[in-house]
């Protein structure tokens, strides 16, 4: 449990970072958000091959980096509500696109960091 949020502490506080130097304009497509997603989801990618087919971890490994880092750093829950904001008129095309382009770009992402690490891992 300690594991979990001492990784979630450092994951937030990594996006809470990256989202006060690039801050989202109301009305604008949420870049930070977009990016903190993909970039988490092609991490947990890899982290998953690392520690389940490439080396044998501490235990702790995965519920600190996965769960609480990696959990911590992504972030749905603002995706969701940042595609409700968008939800207006004039924006609702922007919303549909980042609602649908970062399900399919963060999907990609982790078989990405997963097609990558096994590759380089010679798996």
């Amino acid at each position: 449990m300690a594991a979990v949020a001492i990784g979630g502490g450092i994951g937030a506080l990594a996006r809470y970072e990256l989202t006060t130097t690039w801050p989202t304009v109301p009305g604008q497509f949420p870049w930070t958000t977009f990016f903190v997603n993909v970039t988490g989801c092609l991490l947990i990618g890899v982290l998953m091959v690392l520690v389940t087919e490439v080396r044998v971890a501490h235990h702790l490994v995965r519920p600190f980096l996965g769960v609480g880092v990696l959990g911590g750093f992504t972030t749905f829950s603002t995706y969701t509500v940042e595609i409700h904001g968008l939800l207006k008129p004039g924006s609702a095309g922007m919303a549909l696109a980042y609602l649908g382009g970062t399900l399919l770009t963060a999907g990609l992402a982790v078989l990405t960091g997963v097609a990558v690490t096994r590759r380089l891992a010679g798996r």
